[in-house]
């Protein structure tokens, strides 16, 4: 569908800037306060490089533990503007929420299926899911490989290199655009190689990989190998059957309900009409696939690089509507020509044309107004999520602060969940999940807790403090803590905002 309505070039990018502007001031006024631990282990490789103190979580300590070493990089240099890396990630997350509506935009644009564009500019934007990832390299990496798929269908090569490579620094799996681009350039344009883009393309990657292989011995992050064994635990799911868990978040509002249906007339769309939008798709395909077969833990961070997918289906899905409208307008139209005709002598007059071009106009505000009443609804949603932060962020942060002013700068820490609270406590830590220390990971095996790590962890790292939430690890409290901690201090529930008391043990 094709409006046939052009702006000037000069007040087109204007516009898509106050768009920019705009979503990410709303977005970053409304959510800068959220988050939630895991980003929290990258803002602090980003702070000990800052200092000098090299790309690592505990100085000395030459493991790769984030699985995002651009964004990491990114906040470091940041870091010496602001000291608040948590706000400043929030603020990255905001601008690359609106830079990944304006690229599903570019594309509906670029294939002549305006609708889906605009279905990526206002339900994008406000779709819940990326916007939980708030703080986290999720939204900068979705933005960086819409903007690779945008760019190559221009037939820009350069900049779909350039932006298929910071994907792939910021998470590993963005390699995955890159290889879907360059099997589609093999099978469909079949044009010169373009070589440029290649060298490119590597020399951005090569040396973060020569750096990884040289500073810490292997190239992918060891959280791999440990969100793989955490999937193998009996208290754990993997990432295919924790989709219908993150269904079933979406499931009791009505908005979605009607999505899902554009969806499904969007997939048949896209079949019938609409094809180009096949090689995008293919992306969300393959990601679903891929993260399918390694068999990591469900985390919901996990599932945001699908919402574009579905959005771009929902936009197929009301393109489909429009179209459908429109050509049962112009056989009304042909009808009622063909009658009149035929009893002329009656002096009945057929459609007009402004009838007919009223009827199309029809269609699209038949359009506009289900596609403004789906962003009304999913805003509501986004106003709720910004007045429920995370109490356990709150909690997290309240005993990291605590540490970091009542223990000594040498002391090693020990928790289940380390991010928020290593982070402010600025000292070493240990994990019971083994993110940090890939012989902890090893411990768990196809156990069906983290009791059997945790007690390994402090019977082989002695931590001095361990931090512990209520009803957690409690075998560790009935054995190891018995003959070697005392209660340190006791974070009351009604003080800390979180559902459960946190309590701090000093261990000999």
């Amino acid at each position: 569908m094709n409006t046939g309505f052009k702006l000037p070039a000069s007040l087109y990018k204007l516009l898509l800037m106050l768009y920019v502007a705009t979503v990410s001031f709303i977005l970053y006024i409304l959510l800068s306060n959220n988050g939630y631990d895991d980003p929290f282990i990258t803002y602090r490789y980003a702070h000990n490089l800052a200092r000098g103190l090299g790309f690592v979580y505990n100085p000395g300590e030459r493991i790769l533990s984030t699985t995002t070493p651009l964004f990491a990089m990114l906040l470091a240099l940041l870091n010496f503007a602001t000291s608040d890396l948590p706000r400043m990630a929030n603020l990255i997350s905001a601008i690359s929420i609106a830079v990944g509506g304006i690229f599903i935009w570019d594309l509906g644009r670029n294939w002549k299926t305006p609708v889906v564009g605009w279905a990526g500019l206002f339900l994008y934007p406000t779709f819940t899911l990326p916007l939980i990832t708030f703080g986290s390299e999720t939204p900068l990496y979705i933005a960086l490989c819409l903007g690779a798929i945008a760019y190559y269908t221009r037939q820009r090569y350069s900049a779909a290199a350039v932006l298929a490579a910071l994907g792939t620094l910021t998470r590993p799996d963005g390699i995955l655009v890159a290889v879907l681009l360059a099997v589609h350039f093999l099978l469909r344009i079949r044009r010169p190689v373009p070589w440029k883009a290649i060298l490119i393309f590597g020399s951005l990657l090569a040396p973060w990989f020569l750096f990884a292989w040289l500073y810490f011995g292997y190239l992918l992050p060891v959280t791999l190998a440990v969100k793989q064994q955490q999937g193998t635990l009996a208290i754990s799911q993997t990432f295919a059957p924790g989709f219908l868990w993150i269904i079933g978040w979406y499931k009791g509002s009505w908005q979605y309900w009607l999505e899902a249906a554009l969806a499904i007339i969007g997939v048949y769309w896209m079949v019938r009409k609409a094809s180009q939008w096949a090689l995008l798709l293919s992306w969300t395909g393959l990601y679903f696939i891929s993260y399918s077969l390694l068999g990591v833990s469900r985390y919901f961070w996990y599932y945001a690089p699908l919402v574009p997918g579905y959005i771009v289906l929902v936009g197929l899905g009301l393109d489909a509507i429009a179209h459908i409208m429109q050509v049962a307008n112009f056989k009304s139209s042909s009808q009622s020509i063909s009658e009149s005709n035929k009893i002329e002598s009656s002096n009945q007059r057929a459609v007009s044309p402004r009838q007919s071009a009223f009827r199309q106009r029809a269609s699209y505000l038949v359009v506009g107004i289900l596609l403004a009443t789906l962003t009304v609804a999913q805003a509501f949603d986004v106003h709720k999520l910004s007045t429920t932060s995370d109490s356990r962020a709150i909690a997290y942060r309240t005993v990291g602060e605590w540490i970091r002013n009542n223990t000594h700068s040498d002391s090693l820490i020990s928790s289940l969940e380390i991010g928020i609270i290593g982070y402010y406590a600025d000292r070493r830590m240990v994990d019971f999940a083994g993110l940090l220390q890939p012989e902890v990971a090893e411990q768990l095996g196809s156990s069906e807790n983290y009791d059997r790590a945790a007690i390994w962890t402090v019977e082989n790292y002695s931590p001095d403090y361990v931090v512990l939430v209520k009803g957690d690890l409690r075998t560790l409290r009935q054995g190891y803590f018995g003959e070697h901690c005392l209660l340190e201090k006791h974070f009351q529930s009604d003080v800390t905002g979180y559902a459960e008391n946190i309590n701090l043990y000093a261990c000999r």
